[in-house]
């Protein structure tokens, strides 16, 4: 059977028997793949450790019928345990790994591997706070799968801005002749900092204060909840511990 290699980094885990686990990884050149890794429960297993959530590996599969084999792995970023430490990177990288699965398919996708990737390294580095990662992965997730909105022109006809009412099912902000009735007004900042989670700003989102990090947190959850229409699961526990730790 066919033998290929790539880069991997795992998106979740399930049971099978009494020693296997299936694994689903999001690579670097194959898109997403779903994989049984035989054996890593064991104790004596070699590399059952480095098929772990948010785990990056180097893999070697063998191509089967309807599951893949991992004949092999080496980690290449070992953020897990790094992860697993602080529970509010664990419940944003949690969504973050989600939003991967339901994003993206078999074919390849090198931007939103990279783009995961780096938002991992960085939860696991703490180096932004964990729900500015996590909404900055979000938008800029959706954008490469065709829903990018818009923070400055008017996302419907295309007015420039800045504008003051963000309506999510129409991708942004309007402009007020665009904007329904009793559509919700913005202030600027909390705009401001939607753009710079989008673009990667990270000096204007790390000066934001917590209050405009709520606001745009609220609009990115919708934002994610409209455009993925079942919504994410791990979503809810990330905002359920932001109101608890409030």
């Amino acid at each position: 059977m066919p033998v290929y290699r790539d880069e991997a980094v795992v998106l979740r885990t399930h049971k099978l028997g009494e020693a296997d686990r299936i694994v689903t990884l999001l690579s670097r050149q194959h898109g997403k793949i779903r994989a049984v890794a035989k054996g890593v429960r064991r104790t004596a297993s070699k590399f059952g450790s480095r098929l772990e959530p948010f785990m990056v590996a180097d893999v070697q599969l063998y191509e089967g019928r309807t599951l893949d084999v991992v004949t092999q792995a080496e980690t290449i970023g070992a953020y897990g345990a790094l992860i697993a430490d602080d529970y509010a990177s664990y419940t944003a990288a949690n969504a973050m790994v989600e939003a991967a699965d339901r994003l993206t398919d078999a074919e390849a996708s090198l931007q939103q591997y990279l783009l995961l990737v780096g938002a991992l390294r960085s939860l696991s580095r703490r180096e932004h706070g964990p729900q500015l990662t996590l909404d900055s992965y979000l938008l800029r997730a959706l954008s490469l799968a065709g829903w990018a909105p818009s923070f400055q022109d008017c996302s419907r006809c295309g007015a420039p801005g800045p504008h003051e009412h963000v309506v999510v099912q129409l991708g942004g902000v309007v402009c007020a002749d665009c904007a329904p009735q009793g559509a919700p007004r913005i202030d600027a900042a909390t705009i401001a900092l939607l753009g710079a989670l989008l673009t990667g700003d990270w000096a204007t989102a790390d000066a934001s204060d917590e209050s405009t990090r709520s606001k745009a947190n609220g609009l990115v959850a919708a934002y994610t909840q409209w455009h993925l229409e079942r919504g994410l699961r791990s979503l809810q526990h990330v905002q359920h511990d932001q109101k608890a730790s409030g």
